[in-house]
């Protein structure tokens, strides 16, 4: 062993490395019995690419640069495509992201579009679609811009002809629903095609807040008769319909505090702990029913589990394998069920459970070590006492290294992770970026501050008007509880996080003196500004429930805002931008800099061209995890090996 300053440790993970390997599998699904997938392209620009794996094992990505398979619905997007098999053959339809097509598309044929361009505001938008080939139609959502502003939209569930006619008529496009409701997923055909049922929610509420299940019936004609609301409200959250093979009507609701699931209105297995999650895309998927009538589910308490649940007995059995986390996307296909795991020693990769046998195994996206994973950090999960005796969850990831360790009087600085959302949460798995810093002995706690999804409802609204405190109270909580037991040192504290965690870190920095510096990256900075129409309509609306309504509280949206508090901050900061970003504009980090002016606190402004919220390129991801080092090399007094030097302005 190696005796080194933390901070100054060799490590054969560099941000390049950390880039190549970001981002998931996504959006499963069976084409006939071939699974198929979306997978990330860091390096081909950050394309999303179509996967298929054959019958013999081998697969293969069908869509070569630069097709793109990603939807843009409410800005987040959502499944973005659909397979089934006809006549032998698979036919597929996806959305392409550079025009928002949707696109039919058939192994031995180029894609050919189906939709058409709208030169209004956004244009049209597709996601959740059903292939229907038997009516020759795809039904879907369909995000309509009728303006220029974000939001002059609509958005109604909608039959697309499978023949093209509609590529260039958009009188083609036969709409199922009219427009009473702001937003919209996918509609689900009941067994027997008699019956679609769909969720529906409205500003000012979020999917997580209160959502509704509407029901309808399907007409010979194809067209659905008047939808009736039969489950839900404005506090209670469905996050997921299905049918199930014999009929029922199958539903996770938190009707209860938590997320479990219901078959025609009853409990199949009350748990205090969740089978759903936050709705973020259209068409994420935490249960899918198997023809036995058993249910592949997604569970867990602050982590997921793969799970066979009998509805006959309520009995959840769990998929045996070293998967800790599975993301909300299932597919089933006679007994077998395909999903998406990881864990603190893997990343995500295509996991396929036989449930006759209950074996489990890796089929696709196989996680393949790229280091010695000796160099991997050691997370432990913990649970830390905040303001008031709150619990506090977090996973604490300390500098690890198999060859160094440092100075026996020194203690390691620490960065404090918030996440995005702030409705959502950090899984505990593999991630190379962590990965980049602990191995170079700067410690890394991601909080899963009050607010976070995964510990039920009540924990949840713990945030319900208190963006901008209790995140900021959790997240300094922790920290200060790391330097308080010897973890880590007090003076070498960092905050970072991205979206919503921008903002997080943001206000940390103007409202606490615990940190010596941080990291914002595409944030939210000015409450009145996103509140008053600088974000997408999705969110439009969400800090009438974080915040309070803007109408009735606009001191506290000044108030709580970094940009009204600027010369407050006195550490250094680190702020990275996409100039494309829809969500969070650039125009709130520019306002925030020109506060900034002659305060003569050291920082670096970065900003990407061609990225939107959330970095997808890997040359934008690899310099921003190098800034980010650099950054705290400088105030940490660090000594990292080969690290660009950041300038910073004072």
């Amino acid at each position: 062993m190696e005796t080194l300053a933390y901070g100054s440790w060799p490590s054969p993970i560099d941000a390049a490395l950390a880039a190549a390997h970001d981002g998931h599998p996504e959006f499963v699904g069976f084409v006939g019995d071939e699974a198929w997938w979306t997978e990330p392209r860091p390096t081909e620009g950050g394309r999303r690419t179509l996967v298929r794996r054959r019958t013999d094992g081998a697969t293969e990505s069908v869509l070569p640069t630069p097709w793109n398979v990603r939807s843009r619905v409410i800005e987040y997007g959502g499944q973005p495509w659909a397979g089934t098999v006809v006549d032998g053959r698979p036919l597929v339809v996806f959305v392409n992201f550079a025009d928002q097509r949707l696109y039919r598309y058939a192994p031995d044929g180029d894609p050919r579009p189906l939709t058409p361009v709208s030169p209004v505001g956004g244009g049209l938008r597709w996601a959740d679609p059903v292939l229907l080939p038997d009516r020759g139609e795809v039904w879907c959502v369909l995000e309509e811009f009728t303006g220029d502003g974000p939001g002059d939209v609509r958005r109604v569930l909608a039959a697309v002809p499978l023949d093209g006619s509609a590529a260039q008529d958009r009188d083609a496009v036969r709409e199922l629903t009219d427009a009473r409701h702001r937003f919209v997923t996918g509609p689900r055909i009941s067994p027997d095609g008699r019956s679609a049922a769909w969720l529906a929610w409205d500003h000012p509420g979020m999917p997580w807040d209160g959502t509704e299940l509407v029901l309808t019936g399907v007409r010979a004609d194809g067209t659905l008769g008047e939808p009736r609301t039969i489950a839900g409200g404005p506090e209670e959250s469905i996050v997921q319909v299905d049918w199930a093979h014999d009929g029922a009507l199958l539903y996770t609701s938190d009707r209860t505090g938590w997320w479990n699931l219901y078959r025609d209105g009853e409990p199949l297995c009350r748990r205090e702990e969740e089978f759903g999650g936050p709705l973020w895309k259209l068409g994420h998927r935490w249960f899918a029913p198997l023809e036995s009538g058993l249910i592949a589910v997604v569970h867990g308490r602050g982590a997921t589990a793969l799970g066979i649940l009998d509805p006959e007995t309520a009995e959840v059995v769990d998929a045996a394998g070293p998967w800790t986390e599975f993301a909300p996307t299932l597919a089933v296909h006679g007994e077998r069920v395909v999903a998406v795991g990881a864990s603190p020693r893997s990343a995500h990769e295509l996991v396929e459970l036989d449930t006759r046998t209950g074996r489990a195994r890796v089929i696709g996206a196989g996680h393949d070590d790229a280091v010695d994973p000796a160099y991997y950090p050691e997370p432990q999960i913990r649970t830390f006492t905040g303001p008031a005796g709150r619990d506090i969850h977090a996973h604490v990831y300390p500098p690890h290294h198999p060859t160094c360790v440092a100075p026996g009087d020194e203690l390691p600085p620490y960065v404090v992770w918030a996440h995005g959302g702030p409705t959502s949460r950090a899984p505990l798995v593999l991630d190379l970026a962590i990965a980049y810093f602990t191995s170079r002995g700067i410690g890394v706690v991601e909080v899963n501050y009050g607010g976070s999804t995964g510990h039920g409802r009540e924990y949840r609204n713990r945030l319900r008007e208190q963006w901008g405190v209790v995140d900021v109270e959790d997240c300094a909580a922790v920290a200060q509880a790391l330097a308080d037991e010897g973890t880590a040192d007090r003076d070498r504290l960092a905050i970072r996080g991205g979206s919503a965690g921008g903002w997080t870190a943001a206000v940390s920095l103007a409202a606490t003196d615990v940190y010596a510096c941080g990291t914002i990256i595409y944030p939210i900075l000015d409450l009145t500004g996103w509140g008053e129409g600088e974000t997408h309509d999705f969110e439009s609306q969400y800090l009438e429930t974080l915040v309070g309504p803007l109408a009735e509280v606009p001191a506290r949206y000044a108030e709580r805002s970094p940009t009204e508090h600027a010369d407050q901050i006195t550490a250094p900061f680190l702020l990275l931008q996409g100039l494309d970003d829809v969500i969070c504009p650039p125009v709130q980090c520019e306002r925030f800099l020109a506060r900034m002016e002659d305060r003569r606190v050291p920082h670096a402004y970065i900003a990407f061209e061609g990225e939107g919220h959330g970095f997808r390129r890997a040359e934008t991801m690899t310099r921003a995890l190098e800034s980010e080092l650099s950054l705290y090399a400088q105030v940490f007094v660090l000594n990292p090996p080969g690290i660009p030097t950041l300038e910073l302005d004072k």
